[in-house]
């Protein structure tokens, strides 16, 4: 390549940041963001598509961080989970495979239930709500007479208070099959229900195990009744974070010889509950006298590509291939990754085409611990910026690494409360960071690049008025802080672009050639 860039190249993800002039309820036009601002103001930007499928997912649907972070990091645009696994339902693939046909006939042989585990909604970002239905539809006619649901309910990429909606659409779609013995038996929020991730609190994996697995809980005559019951109660309550609750008289609870299914088909938030099921080594929390080999259990894809968790499963993992780290790799380029716990993952994991990579003379990741209860976000929506930006500032001055990238959960994990005011405060804490972080860059000669993988702060309110916890299919920032010497041997490019597109911007600021796999870069030479 003709250009000789010699400075450090720094990518900050502010992860849940879009851009919206219409928006009714924006934290990211309302906060005080002198930094940020100023970037938009004095420095060379575009607007990248970080949805539908310039990230891999169906058109129309909203982006998320785990295809946002695949996108940035491997320069591809892949179909995602969501594709892979409608496409396994539409041609009918998924009930050919050897698990299922080992599902049913473990069912059938033990003349046990078969168990579903998972978001119950339409959200399409961790699961949809007609792959159970298919499911439940095909074990029907492979005659499955009896099974339970064990739902997490979601209200955070829906509507935050439509659980409602979904149980009733369960109950007309099992009225359709003639009502067969199909019912649900427990549920309670995904963030205190069964849905934790990345090891941030076992106790959530664990609420769903008294419920599920215990039969110990507070026990209402139907899932409506407890919903409504629980609202009443704490009326500002969000569906993600209702108790927990069994419905009496469904005798639901899992027993040995029965079959478990999970079928969410993202994995980060349902590893932990796989884990549980599976692993004969468990010292998270007390199951009881429960042995994984009392029961069969499965997940609709793999969750864990390294540990293969779990071993039974009905589509294939989806692994990437060409990243920035194996570019990096390959020239002997130091690279340096940090996030706290939440989205630690995702700058690492996803951001590296779903493969665990390991640290090395190379390589450092870096993870600064969550705050242990999610719910506190929106009381401590700063998070750990300051300390995440501590130890950012401190890898660019030591002067190690030539590629470092950063994600600040704020925008995602504090909208995803569809609060107005937290997510003020968190939007104006990463913006005390990226000052602090730019300095830094500015000392040692290098260039930054401040995009986000997806919207979320900047629309806490649907077309009506009403709260929105979901995250929207807005353009997303990609700006240029570049005050070194080497600022003006490039431009950037004019046209419709991606998130995919900025691995290769990596590649020409770096002064590498980019991966043939890669969508183009969105600069060239001036």
């Amino acid at each position: 390549m003709s250009n000789s860039f010699n400075r450090p190249v720094v990518l900050i993800v502010m992860d849940g940041v879009g851009v919206s002039k219409d928006s009714k309820v924006n934290a990211v036009r309302d906060a005080h963001l002198e930094t940020l601002d100023n970037l938009w103001q004095h420095y060379p930007s575009l607007l990248l598509n970080a949805s539908g499928h310039y990230v891999g997912n169906p058109d129309g649907e909203e982006g998320n961080s785990e295809v946002g972070h695949n996108a940035l990091g491997t320069g591809q645009i892949v179909p995602q989970g969501p594709l892979r696994v409608q496409r396994a339902f539409d041609d009918g693939s998924i009930f050919a495979t050897d698990t299922w046909h080992k599902t049913i006939a473990y069912t059938k042989e033990h003349q046990s239930t078969l168990h579903f585990i998972g978001i119950l909604s339409d959200g399409n970002v961790h699961s949809h709500i007609n792959h159970l239905f298919a499911m439940m539809k095909q074990a029907q006619s492979e005659g499955i007479t009896r099974i339970r649901v064990h739902a997490a309910l979601d209200g955070r990429d829906v509507s935050p208070q439509s659980a409602e909606k979904y149980i009733k659409m369960f109950d007309d779609f099992v009225a359709s099959l003639g009502n067969p013995d199909y019912k649900i038996a427990d549920a309670g929020g995904r963030m205190i229900t069964w849905c934790d991730r990345y090891e941030s609190d076992w106790g959530v994996v664990k609420n769903g195990w008294d419920i599920a697995v215990r039969g110990q809980g507070r026990e209402f005559p139907d899932a409506i009744t407890a919903i409504e019951t629980l609202r009443a109660e704490d009326p500002g309550v969000g569906d993600q974070y209702l108790p927990q609750f069994i419905v009496s008289g469904t005798d639901g609870t899992i027993k040995k010889g029965d079959a478990v299914v999970f079928f969410n088909f993202r994995a980060d938030r349902a590893i932990m509950t796989s884990v549980a099921f599976t692993y004969y080594d468990f010292p998270y929390f007390d199951r009881g006298d429960f042995n994984p080999d009392d029961i069969f259990y499965a997940g609709l894809t793999e969750y864990n590509s390294d540990t293969h968790v779990p071993a039974l499963i009905f589509v294939k993992p989806l692994t990437i291939d060409h990243t920035i780290s194996d570019l990096l790799a390959e020239h002997r380029i130091s690279e340096y990754a940090i996030s706290e716990t939440v989205k630690y993952g995702h700058i690492t994991y996803y951001f590296d085409g779903n493969h665990h990579l390991d640290q090395s003379d190379i390589r450092t990741y870096v993870e600064i611990p969550s705050d242990s209860d999610s719910e506190s976000f929106v009381d401590r929506p700063w998070m750990k910026s300051a300390d995440i930006a501590d130890k950012l500032v401190e890898a660019i001055k030591s002067e190690k690494y030539q590629f470092l990238r950063v994600n600040f959960p704020n925008g995602d994990m504090v909208g995803h409360f569809a609060e107005l005011e937290p997510t003020i405060v968190a939007m104006e804490a990463v913006d005390i960071a990226l000052k602090r972080i730019l300095e830094a860059v500015d000392e040692v000669g290098g260039m930054a690049i401040v995009t986000a993988d997806h919207g979320n702060a900047e629309e806490l309110a649907d077309s009506d008025g009403k709260p929105k916890t979901s995250h929207s299919s807005n353009l997303v920032p990609c700006i240029f802080y570049d005050r070194s010497s080497t600022a003006g041997l490039y431009a950037l490019k004019q046209g419709d672009f991606g998130l995919a597109n900025v691995a290769s911007t990596v590649a020409f600021l770096l002064g590498l050639d980019p991966l043939p796999e890669w969508q183009p870069s969105l600069v060239q030479v001036s």
